[in-house]
């Protein structure tokens, strides 16, 4: 059965200037046991919600089978780590996710494509690695809830 293994709601953008200069400090509390998500604007309290430059990319969300042992949100800055979903094949579909409060539908528009931070948080190489398996960049299309543990997915076709 599909997972959600750890999810990141971030204030802050972390990952500013070079990245050998290394990333900011976490803030305490990213990773969160749910998340609140609103239609159209992305994760309560997260550091894109509402913004306009992000209003197509909102929620990013990866496949744990994507990351090399070891490796978490907190290194590659998605939003949802799911397990047994192929989350890379679904650009321009609709993924519904349901952790047990409603489902929530999210439409991937774009992939999220690894960048130069990918080599110093995660390991040397981590950029090439992670090409065509960085996960993918959606909007919200409802208000909702996402937990962790076990979650029902389902894929749609967009429109």
């Amino acid at each position: 059965m599909p997972e959600i293994l750890e999810m990141l709601a971030s204030p802050i953008h972390r990952f500013e200037g070079r990245p050998s200069d290394g990333p900011a400090p976490a803030p305490e509390g990213e990773l969160v046991p749910a998340i609140h998500i609103r239609a159209g604007l992305g994760i309560t309290g997260d550091r894109y919600f509402g913004h306009p430059a992000h209003k197509d990319a909102s929620i990013t969300v990866i496949a744990a089978e994507s990351l090399p042992p070891g490796a978490g949100l907190a290194q590659v800055r998605r939003n949802v780590l799911v397990s047994g979903i192929a989350v890379d094949d679904l650009v321009g579909r609709i993924l519904v996710l349901d952790s047990g409060d409603g489902p929530v539908r999210l439409h991937a528009r774009r992939p999220a494509n690894p960048c130069g931070w990918m080599d110093v948080t995660v390991g040397p190489g981590a950029m090439r690695a992670l090409r065509g398996h960085g996960g993918i960049r959606c909007v919200p299309l409802d208000d909702g809830v996402l937990r962790l543990g076990p979650v029902t997915a389902a894929i749609l076709p967009a429109g």
